[in-house]
């Protein structure tokens, strides 16, 4: 998961600045604005993917505890479904709050502006 974040934030600079470019080649600053749409939705997935990781990795601490108290069968071994009480949108907010993904969106959001009113 953590290779797959990476990922999102290399493909949303790679997206942004290719937009950039063409934006300013064809000497149309207004259009600046699209280059948000791949920020947003490169913004919501490595949010998932972050929330996904703290989804297993509280399933595997839920298998180790079970495990170190004797209580765990072999059933138990391979079940990779959420936990009871896991809610995707509560979770997706919540790793979208985190340092590891909200300070890089917004530093492109502002570069974003930066290069509309002052480069473009």
């Amino acid at each position: 998961m953590a290779n797959n974040s990476a990922n999102c934030k290399t493909w949303c600079i790679s997206l942004v600045s290719a937009i950039l470019v063409v934006i300013a080649d064809k000497n149309k600053p207004n259009y600046a604005w699209i280059a948000l749409i791949p920020i947003v939705i490169f913004f919501l997935l490595d949010s998932y993917y972050l929330a996904q990781e703290r989804s297993f990795r509280a399933i595997y601490n839920n298998f180790i505890k079970e495990l170190h108290s004797g209580n765990a069968t072999f059933d138990n071994l391979f079940v990779l479904a959420p936990m009871r009480g896991f809610n995707v949108v509560k979770s997706l907010f919540e790793s979208s709050l985190s340092f590891a993904v909200y300070p890089f969106y917004l530093t492109l959001i502002v570069t974003l502006i930066i290069a509309r009113y002052l480069i473009l």
